[in-house]
């Protein structure tokens, strides 16, 4: 993490939903952004739900000697603006452009990477706007649907969340320990009693509703440039799902990433590098 740390540099990056079209508590959205540098072709690393930009950092250090490298952290989730008025796909994919823009990324030389819903938001990006990407790497997300029960699993497993945690100690050991563990445990915060998590429930809940309605594959067959897709091992992203994202895309690289799950570039940093670095060398060439 050393590189990482040392040449990261944070900035907000303002993007203003319309008030009129989404209703009181729209309005100005802030966007905290961690630049780690780096030269080359640019990656911008898009974090899963309830997730936060901080979780990249481990992978963000390997690629600096090679790639500029951007995170930020999501609507609602991080340093980010906790209570947007506006949590559609279309507004996350929004805010991918504004902060592309704002660090002169969005060009044909960036890969979009994602995991989970983060990976769905760098798809329906590419999709929708194909002059700002290169490239898509997609960590256990695809565009398989409908999930009518996803928004009560996650409000679900938010409720079971012992909040205060009374230590960070006692967080990592709730989300499983190891590289995953520790990461969780860095999104929470100091606040009444202990630690307490940075998104608000009601807000991670209908920031899954549309996938409760609908599937994306019609956002699938837009996208034109090659995809690196990365299953992990005991992951949720199921084995067909990602074959007919190959078949319909023939443009697709499969991966599995050995002992890891869902949080797959946590489970196993090391194994998602050499397989971005292999698959982004060959794009070079």
């Amino acid at each position: 993490m050393g590189a990482a740390s040392t040449r990261a540099s944070t900035v907000t990056v303002t993007v203003t939903d319309a008030e009129e079209a989404y209703g009181p508590g729209s309005g100005p959205v802030r966007l905290f952004c961690t630049d780690h540098g780096g030269d080359g072709p640019p990656l911008l690393l898009l974090h899963g739900l309830a997730g936060h930009c901080s979780e990249w950092e481990a992978l963000a250090a390997l690629f600096v000697a090679t790639h500029r490298v951007i995170a930020f952290d999501a609507r609602g989730g991080g340093a980010s603006t906790r209570r947007p008025g506006d949590v559609t796909r279309a507004a996350h994919v929004r805010d991918v452009l504004a902060v592309a823009r704002r660090f002169g990324l969005a060009g044909k030389d960036t890969v979009l990477v994602g995991q989970s819903m983060g990976g769905l938001t760098a798809l329906l990006t590419a999709a929708a706007h194909p002059e700002v990407c290169r490239a898509l790497v997609l960590i256990e997300a695809g565009p398989a649907g409908p999930a009518p029960e996803l928004p009560e699993q996650i409000g679900r497993w938010l409720d079971s969340w012992p909040v205060p945690f009374p230590d960070v100690e006692a967080a990592e050991a709730f989300f499983g320990g190891g590289p995953a563990g520790r990461a969780w445990a860095a999104g929470l915060v100091p606040g009444p009693g202990g630690l307490r998590p940075r998104v608000d429930r009601d807000v991670m809940v209908a920031t899954v509703q549309e996938n409760a309605h609908r599937d994306y594959w019609d956002a699938w067959d837009r996208v034109r440039c090659p995809a690196l897709v990365l299953r992990g091992e005991n992951g949720t992203m199921k084995p067909d799902e990602a074959d007919r994202m190959r078949d319909r895309h023939p443009a697709t690289r499969i991966a599995v990433i050995p002992g890891a799950g869902h949080d797959a570039h946590l489970d196993n940093t090391p194994a998602v590098y050499e397989e971005m670095a292999h698959y982004l060398r060959d794009l070079r060439q």
